[in-house]
C-alpha cells in the first residue's frame, strides 16, 4: 500500500471514530452545539480525505491518461471532481 493510501487509511479511521463519538454524544444528549461543533470536525475531515484523493488522482491517473493521449476522458474527469467539491 502506498503511503498517501496509508494516510488516507488513517484519516478515514480517525474519521470513523470521531462519528462513533458523535452517536454517543447524541445517546447521552450532550449538548447541541457541542454536538455540531463535532460534525463540523467530521465534515472538515472528509474534506482533507476528499483533497488527498483529488490530489493522487491528478498525480497518478490524470497524468497517465494525459501521456497515454486520453486527454479528454482526464478533462471529463476534473470536471466532474470539480463539480462535486462545488
Amino acid at each position: 500500500m502506498s503511503k498517501t493510501n496509508e494516510n488516507i487509511q488513517k484519516r478515514l479511521r480517525r474519521i470513523e471514530g470521531q462519528v462513533r463519538g458523535l452517536q454517543r454524544m447524541v445517546d447521552e444528549e450532550k449538548y447541541c452545539v457541542d454536538i455540531i461543533t463535532q460534525t463540523s470536525a467530521v465534515r472538515n475531515a472528509l474534506k482533507s480525505v476528499e483533497d488527498a484523493l483529488l490530489e493522487k488522482h491528478l498525480a497518478a491517473c490524470v497524468v497517465t491518461q494525459v501521456k497515454s493521449g486520453k486527454e479528454k476522458k482526464a478533462v471529463e474527469e476534473i470536471l466532474k471532481v470539480y463539480k462535486l467539491k462545488r
